[in-house]
């Protein structure tokens, strides 16, 4: 569905993204990881035709976006992390106003709306104004705005930004259901929105593609075959240098908001050591409270994979 070689973007002087190769297949959902200023926006920006390469060859659905610009950009919708919304308009109104901004008859739109309406979650409030809305709302009434044409290629800058944990969640169903009709690009620097949501993860780091894969793939990269979380009590230094000074520790976190008087770690290892540091961190007097799976291991692997002497992917 997309093949890119070699894209690259400056703004003047400055380097935005830098010799970006990746291919995403049809009705694949893919998502965009980076940390603030890692290329995520501008590369979406370039795709959805909204900015022109600096350098390298975009082509989607088997067309060259520099030779035919308005054909490739028929096929797409995009959803920039600001919605563009008339916030003066009805849910309704406003949808049928870009429908016809896409070439679309009354008729055709008409006939759309129920589908993209159910599709987003916004049937409850169809004839709402939009300024009456949550934030969460608005960024459904950005997604319908960007699926009303029925494009090929979605594209998503940051749809949970600033969602609460119920919206964050309704987001996510959201999103998996646009892979029936479309191919989905995904941006954010959400971890666990990324695995959850996502069957492939590009990695961006200073411009530069570093990574790309699943979780279990990324993982295998960096020797990760398992993550525990510990529940201590302590001191943090200690509890620290003993975790890593066990053979087979790859990477040792220390979590936020532990419960009053405990620590947590997020332990990453390449072996099954947890029987091991559990003996020595009592061997130092550590105080034991709880050793848990960690489902989560994305965020071990992107510290890995955004420091800056990071080698560049393949």
């Amino acid at each position: 569905m997309i093949e890119v070689q070699s894209l690259s973007r400056f703004y003047g002087s400055r380097c935005a993204v830098s010799d970006v190769s990746f291919s995403i297949a049809e009705n694949e959902v893919v998502g965009f990881l980076g940390l603030n200023g890692a290329g995520k926006s501008t590369t979406l920006k370039v795709l959805a035709g909204l900015l022109l390469p600096s350098g390298g060859e975009v082509t989607i659905d088997g067309v060259d976006m520099s030779e035919a610009p308005i054909q490739v950009r028929s096929q797409i919708g995009f959803l920039p992390e600001d919605p563009p919304l008339y916030t003066e308009m009805t849910v309704r109104e406003f949808l049928v106003f870009v429908g016809g901004l896409r070439g679309m008859s009354p008729q055709l739109v008409n006939a759309r709306l129920p589908a993209v309406l159910q599709k987003t979650h916004l049937t409850d409030v169809e004839y709402r104004v939009i300024d009456e809305l949550s934030h969460g709302y608005r960024k459904r009434v950005g997604i319908a705005q960007a699926i009303i044409h029925e494009p090929k290629l979605v594209i998503l800058d940051e749809p949970i930004s600033g969602l609460d944990p119920v919206q964050i969640v309704e987001m996510r169903q959201v999103i998996q259901g646009l892979r029936a009709e479309s191919t989905v690009i995904v941006s954010s620097h959400i971890l666990s929105e990324i695995s959850q949501t996502c069957d492939r993860i590009l990695v961006l780091n200073g411009g530069k593609l570093v990574a790309q894969g699943t979780e279990i793939e990324l993982a295998g990269r960096f020797h990760i075959v398992g993550a525990v979380d510990v529940l201590v009590r302590g001191e943090s230094e200690v509890i620290r240098a003993v975790l890593e000074a066990q053979e087979g520790v790859k990477k040792v976190i220390e979590m936020a908001d532990p419960p009053e008087g405990l620590l947590r770690f997020r332990v990453s290892m390449s072996t099954d050591v947890r029987e091991t540091f559990i003996a020595a961190l009592v061997g130092k007097g550590v105080g034991i409270r709880g050793v848990t799976d960690a489902h989560d291991e994305l965020e071990g692997i992107f510290l890995d994979l955004t420091r800056d002497d990071v080698e560049v992917s393949a």
